[in-house]
Order: structure tokens, then sequence, then C-alpha cells
């Protein structure tokens, strides 16, 4: 029986993605999911001759070559603590769980060192390009034991973009310093999405620009210096068809916006550090406002009160 080169544990969109990413690059793939409807989905949507379905986490274990490799792409925080306890009895000495997900990077230190005492490597892998990036060539910032990375080095090194004729995928250091990494990497990206957002703001209210405007102007703006994946699929958004009305599906989306950390943990980190980051603590303030909905609609109402005197026709 050929032995798997990775165990992928979670076959949500980046899991999925990434698994297919190594089969479509070569390597045996093991998928498992806690759900076992959601294996069911993905083998019936995206059928691989490399990608083989595992219904029980010991079974994937005991197909994997050794040294075992098991990646983890489930959500930060105490699932990843809960699935590596199921993981332990499983693996040997040598053997590395990598931690793909966005996990904090002081959590990443705690479970090398706990893992290292009983000869088990931790490796915590940034991972960055969103669903298409995971499928196709992401950006990948490894760090963990550089002796064990150098076993896993030539599959995260080949399913990662490429430029300049270099993969997107280095050593970044010790324990915590791939996930570290990519705490600053996703605050910086709070910080162009914010700032994008308020030039659509500006763009819209002050300028008077329509939906159509607007997708042009950004259009142009991703064809010379400000170029950028986040500035082209802004320009697309604002032709996306309302599906369910008319008019375009931006004006139909709630303003609210949501996080899952990264650039509240770079904000305290730079704190701690004394170094100002004052642009991506801005961007997490602004969506915590954006979350307080109801607060928002009272002091809309306040402010355009009689009693105030700023009544819309007014303004």
């Amino acid at each position: 029986m050929i032995k798997l080169d990775i165990g992928i544990v979670g076959l949500s969109v980046m899991g999925r993605s990434l698994a297919l990413n190594m089969a479509d690059h070569g390597f045996k793939v093991g998928g498992y999911n806690r759900s076992a409807a959601v294996t069911e989905q993905v083998m019936r949507d995206h059928p691989h001759e490399n990608l083989i379905p595992f219904y029980d986490l010991k079974d994937m274990t005991d197909a994997l070559a050794r040294p075992r490799k098991v990646m983890l792409m489930i959500q930060a925080g105490k699932p990843v603590d809960a699935v590596i306890e199921q993981l332990v009895p499983l693996l040997e000495k040598g053997d590395m769980i990598l931690d793909g997900g966005n996990s904090f990077f002081e959590d990443t230190r705690r479970r090398a060192v706990l893992l290292a005492e009983k000869g088990i490597h931790y490796l915590g892998v940034g991972i960055s390009g969103g669903e298409e990036g995971a499928r196709f060539g992401p950006s990948v910032m490894p760090g963990g034991n550089a002796d064990a990375y150098e076993s896993v080095r030539p599959i995260l090194e080949a399913i990662a973009a490429r430029a300049m004729d270099e993969p997107c995928c280095a050593y970044i250091g010790p324990d915590g310093a791939g996930h570290y990494v990519k705490m600053v990497h996703n605050g910086i990206e709070y910080a162009d999405m914010q700032l994008i957002a308020e030039s659509y703001l500006l763009l819209k209210y002050v300028g008077g620009f329509n939906n159509q405007e607007l997708a042009h102007i950004f259009k142009s703006w991703n064809e010379g210096e400000l170029h950028s994946y986040l500035i082209g699929i802004t320009a697309g958004i604002f032709r996306e068809a309302d599906d369910l009305g008319d008019g375009e599906l931006i004006d139909r989306i709630k303003d609210s916006a949501k996080q899952k950390g990264t650039g509240r943990w770079a904000s305290l980190e730079a704190l701690k550090q004394g170094v100002d980051i004052s642009m991506i603590t801005s961007a997490c303030t602004a969506r915590i406002m954006s979350n307080h909905l109801d607060e928002r609609e009272k002091a809309w109402q306040l402010i355009h009160s009689p009693a105030v005197g700023l009544s819309p026709d007014k303004e």
C-alpha cells in the first residue's frame, strides 16, 4: 500500500484548497474532517486520485509515511488544542504537526514546547492568499524546528506561489516565528482594507461617483503603481449585480466587519514593543465601531432629529 505524504485535518475552504493543491503536485494526501458529511462533499465535488478521504483520525495517521506530517486547517484557539490532544497518542517521536491556521504566535510557542517534550515537532505555518491562493499558490510562512521544516519543505515549496522563479515560501525562524510574521502580514492588510474603504466613502459621498464610475477609477488605479490583489478585486465588486434585486450588490451589503484577531494581536504587540502602527490600530477600531449597529442607528436618528436641526434635506 502506498503511504501518504501528508494528512490534512479540516476540509473547509482553505483545507480543501491546500489538499487539492498538494494533490495536483503529485503528493499523496489524506483528508479528514470532524464532520464526515464535509469529507463526503469534498470528494463528490472535487474527486482527485491523489486525495484519499478518511473518516477516522487513526486510520489516516496509520497511513502516513514516516516521519508523519499532519497539517491542521481548523479554527484557531481551543479547537487546535483539542485536535492536538487527539493526535498525540497516534504519533511517534520525530513526527510533526503543522498548524496552517491564524493561530496566535504565543499559542504556537506554547504548543511547540509541550510537544517537543514528547518528541513531536510543531510548526506554525502562516498561509496567505485566501481560497484561490491556497488552491493555486499561496504565500507560505513556516516557523518551528529547522530540521523538521527540511522534511516538509519540498511540499510547502511545491504548492507555494512563485515570484522571480522563486517559491513564495521561506523558513522564518523557531517556534512561533511563522505565525508572528503572518500576524504582521494580516495587520498590514487591515490597514490596506481600511484605506480602500475610506477612499470608497470619500469618492461616493463627497465626490458623488456612482458604482460604475468607482469601478473604472479602481481599475485605473490597479493598472498603475497601486496595482494589487485588493485593489483589483475592489474594482470588480462595484460591478457585481444584486442577484436578488435591482442595482449592485455593494449597496445591499451591511457595513459591518468582524475580525479574527490578527490585527488586534499586532496592535497589542506593537504597544509592547513601542512601535507605532497607528494605522493598523485605527483599522481595528473602525471594525469595532462598525459592529455597533444599534448605536450607530440611534446616533443617525439623533443627528437628523428636528431638535438638532440636521434633517437630511438640510445637510
